[in-house]
């Protein structure tokens, strides 16, 4: 196969093309072709596609019915090299690469798009104009050169290679869509919610909860307003701080049980509604658009649409077609399991190199077989729980397993120092990093009060963040690698790839496949644990289920 070719679109709908050395200079003549997709399906031998974004050029792709197995994105390994090299937020598009290689004025980023079906700009937001094919190699030929003088360049490189699949799975999921039932959604509304009424207002249950909840206060409460409701509490003689369920839950009121009932339906309302059904599902398909990388620590999101918190209940809707399964499978304790291949501590890889429940084994070595308290003091590790029992039970762990608590004990001083972090293949914690924004962005619970009970600002929190991103980013990398290579073992089926979040998989493909597709990813896990932490014991399990509907998979509530 050809090694790479350089792909450019041009104005009124055409591509410039041209082979590439391993400089990643031309090494042959430039050729125009009539649109990105002729360019690429006249040339089926080439291994990877160079282009700007592929946000802004598989769409069309795809709906021509062509498919690439491997691309380098330029935006996403600018966005990665800037972060590495200590300049994160600086504008990460190619044409900005471009203007600072010239040293001219560079251009701000157009607001973050995902690759969505049709690939055609709206009228009225047309983009930036096309880069040209020139300017593109250059800056990728620059790109290879920065790779170079990466820290561990082969993991850098490994990791742009790995960002760049993801750009392709998220277009091909954006084009897939997850299926989804919209009759069995307005099922689920109407039985959770009852009837609405005219006007838009609550409907009937929610309606109902509310007064509830007025009449345990003994006066009118908005329950859909937190600061009304601490003042109700406070004015019952009950002091709380906020209204999160697990405060709630430890209040002895009337009030308390109609308002987390209320809670729980009002998020359904308001997130996955009758008006989210309108808006976000067309012709049996969600498709939220996903945004490759979108947080610092790696973690994909979304356009909108509540992709990466769909609750069980709504789970239901998502059907698959009549004669397909869904295969949905769960990474089971992913981040204890990444800590050990990164910190390459002896007993914790040997623990997670072991078939069954890694926080069992931990409390065998460390707590007398308390399950719990194993399970508090590594997520206290990795998230940053260090007074209290926090401490405790991390002096506890620190005494077995010394490297791994080392480890992200490193990375929390190295961030309140204002250090740069890495995961282990090279992703960076920007130094401005820091606070509640951050640990929100990282995905650290806020619902726990464990883990979220010594909070302060400055330093500190970002300690608390660069502690947790060693490890939630070094598991977004391995997840990327888990992704291309699924994508690539399904390449010759019907399976489609139709949803992503953090450690979970969804693949919509015909029944017959289904037992292939969950050896797939058995495979795609273990390929994914070699090339990103090279030869370590440590196994990455999925829980991987086949069934018809989401729902019965199980999952959060």
């Amino acid at each position: 196969m050809t090694e790479r070719w350089a792909l450019a679109p041009v104005e009124g709908g055409g591509a410039d093309v041209v082979p590439l050395g391993r400089d990643g200079l031309p090494a042959g003549r430039v050729r125009r072709e009539p649109d990105p997709a002729a360019a690429v399906r006249a040339r089926p031998d080439v291994a990877r596609w160079v282009w700007p974004a592929t946000a802004d050029v598989y769409p069309a792709l795809l709906a021509a019915g062509v498919r690439v197995e491997r691309c380098y994105d330029v935006e996403a390994a600018e966005t990665l090299l800037l972060g590495h090299e200590g300049r994160h937020g600086e504008p990460r598009s190619a044409a900005a690469a471009a203007a600072r290689l010239h040293r001219r004025a560079v251009p701000r980023d157009p607001p973050p798009r995902a690759a969505l079906p049709g690939g055609q700009p709206s009228l009225f937001d047309p983009g930036p104009p096309p880069l040209p094919l020139t300017d593109l190699v250059e800056v990728y030929a620059e790109q290879q050169r920065r790779h170079g003088r990466g820290e561990h360049p082969g993991r850098l490189r490994l990791l742009t290679a790995a960002e760049s699949a993801g750009t392709l799975v998220a277009a091909e999921m954006n084009r897939a869509g997850l299926p989804w039932r919209a009759d069995v959604h307005r099922e689920v509304l109407d039985e959770l919610l009852g009837e609405r009424y005219a006007g838009g207002g609550e409907p009937r249950r929610l309606a109902e909860l509310a007064d509830e909840v007025s009449r345990a206060f003994g006066r009118r409460v908005r329950p859909d307003l937190p600061a009304e409701v601490v003042k109700a509490f406070a004015a019952a003689g009950v002091k709380v701080r906020s209204t999160r369920r697990w405060e709630l839950e430890s209040v002895d009121h009337p009030a308390v049980a109609p308002l987390v009932a209320y809670k729980k339906l009002y998020r359904v309302w308001v997130a996955h509604g009758w008006t989210w059904l309108q808006d976000w599902v067309r012709d049996g398909r969600f498709r939220p658009g996903y945004l490759p990388g979108g947080t610092v620590s790696g973690r994909w999101v979304t356009h909108g649409g509540g992709a990466l918190q769909i609750p069980r209940v709504i789970r239901r809707a998502v059907v698959a077609d009549p004669g397909w399964r869904l295969v949905v499978a769960d990474a089971g304790q992913l981040e204890p399991r990444v800590l050990a291949a990164i910190s390459r501590d002896p007993a914790l890889m040997e623990v997670a190199g072991r078939p069954g429940d890694l926080y069992q084994a931990v409390s065998d070595r460390a707590f007398s077989g308390d399950r719990a308290q194993a399970k508090m003091a590594v997520l206290g590790a990795i998230y940053g729980q260090t007074s209290g029992d926090g401490l405790k039970n991390l002096a506890a762990l620190r005494r077995r397993f010394p490297r791994a608590v080392a480890h992200v004990d490193d990375a929390a001083r190295a961030g309140e120092e204002g250090r740069l972090v890495r995961t282990w293949l090279g992703r960076t914690c920007p130094p401005a990093a820091a606070g509640g924004e951050a640990e929100e962005e990282a995905g650290i619970p806020q619902e726990e009060p464990e883990l979220d009970a010594d909070r302060s600002g400055g330093a500190r929190a970002r300690g608390r963040f660069t502690r947790n991103f060693v490890v939630q980013g070094s598991a977004a990398d391995w997840a990327l690698l888990m992704l291309a290579a699924l994508r690539s073992r399904c390449g010759g089926m019907a399976a489609e790839l139709v949803f992503f979040q953090h450690d979970e998989v969804l693949v919509h493909c015909p029944e017959q496949e289904a037992d292939a597709v969950a050896r797939a990813i058995a495979e795609a896990a273990a390929t994914a644990g070699r090339l990103t932490f090279g030869d370590t014991p440590v196994r990455f399990p999925f829980d991987t289920r086949v069934v018809t509907c989401y729902a019965d998979a199980g999952g959060p509530h």
